[in-house]
């Protein structure tokens, strides 16, 4: 039978990592509902620029912006979108996996095929397996615009120097506390989705010309996709540890009470044997 005080330690152990879990929920909870804000805010902003976008297009040629031209595809880009911290399931594990899926699928397609890392566990999981071109760490403490727009310069700096001819971000949408989905978008070349047709007698004037309005929400836009990515992906990662810590606290009141039975059967048995060692010992001394 075990040792008594070596089964009261763990149970010790156990209880106090069911603090920490418990309070890592609390927490994530509170960090959840202002990133779940910060997403339904960001999402109509962002498909309201999309059908702006799609309204210029359908009276402009593909190549009428750099940032729309389609190129031989040579050489490609992909963000992808992780946390900094751990402790929250299969959140990073599942997304970088999902990042090498595509880029073994896609290989024949690209001459090369280069990373750009945002947040620490996908930076860890890809570095010694791929190529990683820049990588951003520590951002979604203090997440902001002004991080996405530079973050959105970088990768239209390389772009239109021609670094590489396609841009994806990988990132995990946010559906639910239980549900993240993995979500893969192009970035670049802007491919506007073809709007309905105008309706009849509808006119609209632009200031100061429909193609200095497309080169001026072409960036803006990137900017938006990239933060909207971050948002969601911040979102994801709090709903994912909220929940990874709920089931871990459960899983330490069942471990607590399975270890408290054993305590109890060993204390018993050792209770028992002193008993009987008492009982021998007087009737050797009765005999």
């Amino acid at each position: 039978m075990a040792n008594l005080k070596s089964i009261k330690k763990r149970i010790v152990s156990v209880k106090n990592t069911r603090q920490i879990t418990a309070a890592m929920k609390m927490v994530s909870a509170a960090k959840l509902r202002r990133a779940q804000e910060n997403v339904v805010a960001a999402r109509p902003y962002a498909g309201k620029l999309a059908e702006v976008l799609e309204r210029l297009a359908q009276s402009q040629e593909s190549d009428a912006s750099p940032l729309m031209v389609q190129r031989e595809t040579r050489r490609a880009l992909l963000l992808v979108v992780t946390s900094d911290r751990g402790l929250c399931g299969g959140f990073n594990a599942n997304l970088s996996k999902a990042a090498e899926r595509f880029i073994k699928e896609r290989a024949g397609e690209f001459k090369e095929l280069s990373l750009m890392t945002i947040g620490r566990k996908g930076y860890e999981f890809l570095r010694n397996r791929h190529t990683v071109r820049k990588h951003h760490g520590n951002i979604f403490s203090t997440l902001s615009y002004q991080t996405a727009a530079l973050i959105a310069a970088e990768v239209i700096e390389g772009y239109l120097a021609e670094e590489y001819d396609e841009v994806y971000v990988i990132y995990n949408a946010f559906k639910s506390v239980m549900t993240q989905d993995i979500t893969l978008e192009q970035l670049l070349p802007v491919t506007p989705k073809a709007g309905e047709e105008q309706e009849q007698g509808t006119e609209y004037i632009y200031e100061p010309s429909k193609a200095a309005l497309l080169d001026e929400l072409l960036p803006k836009h990137i900017e938006v996709q990239i933060f909207k990515s971050l948002l969601e992906s911040l979102a994801s990662e709090h709903g994912a540890r909220m929940t990874a810590m709920d089931s871990a606290s459960k899983n330490a009141t069942e471990m607590i009470g399975k270890l408290t039975l054993i305590y109890n059967r060993a204390r018993q048995a050792a209770i028992t044997t002193e008993l009987m060692e008492i009982i021998s010992g007087s009737e050797s001394i009765k005999g």
